[in-house]
């Protein structure tokens, strides 16, 4: 094996805590809708309401006995249970829901990274209670959790977020594990390479081909044989297997890009169809410009046609905007410089990006004379 120059640092001062929502948005629905706790859910359109198209957002812990897993088809999740329960879901009640648990982690600390709408980390090394247990807060925040939303989570504690993150999934639904410094590396020599969170499905065959399927097979790798086949992900991976994750909480992650795009049911045919449709993707991004008090300078129009070809166009304007009317005005002209009226369009996006914070009123990008493309 070979040896590092420097001797590895490793910080086990902090307590980290990851929640995850179990089953989230199935979770919801079987909480407003108590028949279908006892059905195989799926929260997805059905395929016969959509050609086949569409994929699983989630599925219940019922469905998941039978192989369904979000992001998987909706059509291959029918195959495998055509007695499921199919659910479009609601995701403005979800988001709504979602922000009630984030202001209940802010009863325990205010250093709190969301990650999505149903997990984030917690750095409960000082928090609210004055408790030097991160037990007793997970125990408390799962108990506050469950009286006031009537829906469970899981929880990791331990010295990292890598650690937490694997520990919140080792036993769900509505558990907690705990790992501590001394645990950590038996541990992770005990994983399968496929738990360990960074290592995806395209990596794991190369994995396999080095003969690395568990932790202990990583653990024996040398730093440098990772990296020369893995990159940076190996220098990072070398670190993991050892319980090494410097990367704290951060309650604030820079936003990079405000963007919403829409995969249709049906293809769009008809340039009218698509103007519509870019119209109420502009007003949903000024919606969350607003929100984070955003503005930018370029936005990046993002068109799919039903052979799948995938075209993104870009305009830089001097000026930061964030209005919907300036938005749709930039992404309609740039649609009609690449519009095919043969192709059925399958997708379109709108991403508003090169952010800067709205401290003052960004001023209004004058909008062009077109008669075709009235603006409301």
């Amino acid at each position: 094996m070979t040896h590092l120059r420097f001797p590895l640092k490793n910080d086990t001062s902090r307590k980290i805590i990851h929640i995850d929502m179990d089953a989230f948005f199935a979770s919801v629905e079987e909480r407003d809708h108590p028949e279908l706790a006892k059905y195989p859910l799926v929260i997805a359109r059905h395929p016969k309401d959509t050609k086949g198209r569409g994929v699983v957002t989630t599925a219940n812990y019922i469905a998941r006995q039978y192989g369904i897993h979000s992001a998987m088809s909706a059509k291959k999740a029918y195959e495998l249970c055509p007695h499921a329960k199919f659910i479009p879901g609601d995701y403005q009640k979800y988001r709504a829901i979602s922000l009630q648990i984030r202001e209940i982690f802010q009863h325990y600390t205010d250093i709190i990274e969301p990650v999505s709408v149903d997990e984030a980390y917690l750095d409960v090394t000082e928090n609210k209670l004055g408790s030097k247990s991160a037990i007793k807060v997970a125990r408390c925040i799962q108990e506050e959790i469950w009286q006031k939303l009537h829906l469970t989570c899981s929880a990791g504690v331990s010295y990292n977020k890598f650690l937490a993150k694997l520990a919140s999934d080792y036993q769900k639904p509505c558990g907690m594990t705990v790992i501590t410094p001394d645990e950590a590396v038996d541990f992770l020599r005990k994983l399968p390479i496929e738990k360990f969170h960074g290592v995806g499905k395209k990596t794991i065959p190369k994995m396999h081909e080095l003969g690395i399927f568990t932790g202990d097979d990583l653990y024996q790798c040398s730093e440098m044989d990772l990296i020369h086949h893995f990159g940076k992900m190996g220098y990072s991976l070398y670190r993991k297997v050892r319980g090494i994750h410097l990367s704290p909480v951060q309650v604030h992650r820079e936003r990079k890009s405000i963007g919403r795009e829409h995969t249709f049911a049906e293809v769009l045919t008809t340039e009218d169809q698509a103007l519509a449709q870019l119209r109420q993707l502009a007003a949903s991004v000024e919606s969350n410009a607003e929100r984070l008090q955003k503005y930018g300078q370029t936005v990046v129009l993002k068109l799919r046609y039903q052979n799948y070809t995938t075209i993104t166009k870009r305009t830089t304007v001097e000026n930061a905007i964030y209005q919907k009317e300036a938005i749709f005005s930039l992404a309609s002209l740039m649609f009609e410089e690449i519009f095919q009226p043969t192709q059925g369009i399958r997708l379109l996006g709108i991403t508003l990006t090169n952010l800067e914070d709205r401290r003052v009123e960004p001023i209004v990008l004058p909008l062009w004379s077109n008669e075709k493309l009235p603006i409301n």
